[in-house]
């Protein structure tokens, strides 16, 4: 199992995750043109994607879906309430799921974890392989990290996970009050702190590579998001995990259970 950050942040996040030749997105929140270059660079082209699960009905996680589904014939997955909530999502005849249930695809298990953020009903995506058993979660936009997204976490080779911003930087930053309340908020994203801290809490022996999304462009620094969590995995069990930093602009990855490449390698700069 492999996996690719194809862009995160608040202009738009694309995961792929691949499984024995079978390939899927988590979000497709890029634009079309801007997505398809991008799988381009790593080797794939939109008529191999399988499926696309997204976590949430907001644009930055979802633009391209419905424009992938008319072009390329994506199949498009997701909660009852996020279709719900996009009408366009609807009329690409979007399979609706129930948070917590598990869909079966070609190679690999799609189980979905309710996470709380202020959209309909958001989710963590966790993705095992059928042949290897090799999982790999996606967990960003939640303003705190419930019990059932910690059980949801349990037993994962690889962890794309939030990390928004630093406390600090978010209170002296540029956003009004009410939105520096809103993203700090338990319906928000999770800091760095609070990212470390439930990564730590999922934390074993085969946990081995840690990736951080989602980071602000305006109260976050990679450098402060990196050093959080490799304190905090200190003297853990996963101590050994390579972290990295995942951007808006590049291509990152891909990671897995056997990813050797080191952190400074991974951004493909597309």
């Amino acid at each position: 199992m492999r996996s690719w950050v194809l862009g995160t942040g608040s202009q738009g996040n694309v995961v792929v995750v691949e499984a024995d030749g079978s390939r899927i997105l988590v979000d497709a929140g890029l634009p079309i043109r801007a997505l398809v270059r991008r799988l381009a660079s790593i080797g794939i082209t939109p008529d191999e994607i399988e499926a696309v699960v997204l976590t949430h009905e907001h644009a930055d996680h979802a633009r391209a879906a419905v424009a992938g589904a008319r072009a390329y014939g994506w199949r498009i997955m997701a909660t009852a309430g996020t279709v719900a909530a996009d009408q366009a999502l609807w009329s690409a005849g979007t399979e609706p799921m129930r948070a917590g249930d598990t869909v079966g695809l070609s190679t690999m298990q799609v189980t979905t974890v309710p996470v709380p953020h202020d959209a309909a009903a958001p989710v963590a995506v966790v993705v095992t392989a059928r042949h290897s058993g090799e999982r790999t979660a996606v967990v960003y936009d939640l303003g705190c990290a419930t019990d059932a997204v910690r059980r949801g976490l349990s037993g994962l080779d690889v962890l794309i996970i939030e990390s928004n911003h630093d406390e600090a930087m978010l209170r002296m930053g540029p956003y009004p009050r009410s939105v520096a309340k809103r993203i700090a908020g338990p319906r928000g994203h999770l800091s760095n702190v609070a990212a470390a801290d439930l990564a730590r809490s999922v934390t074993h022996r085969g946990l081995s590579r840690i990736v951080l999304a989602h980071l602000s462009a305006n109260c976050n620094e990679p450098s402060l998001a990196l050093r959080t969590m490799t304190a905090a995995l200190a003297g853990t069990r996963s101590s050994g995990a390579r972290v990295s930093v995942a951007s808006q602009e590049t291509v990152t990855g891909p990671f897995g259970p056997a990813d050797t490449t080191p952190s400074s390698q991974l951004s493909l700069g597309f």
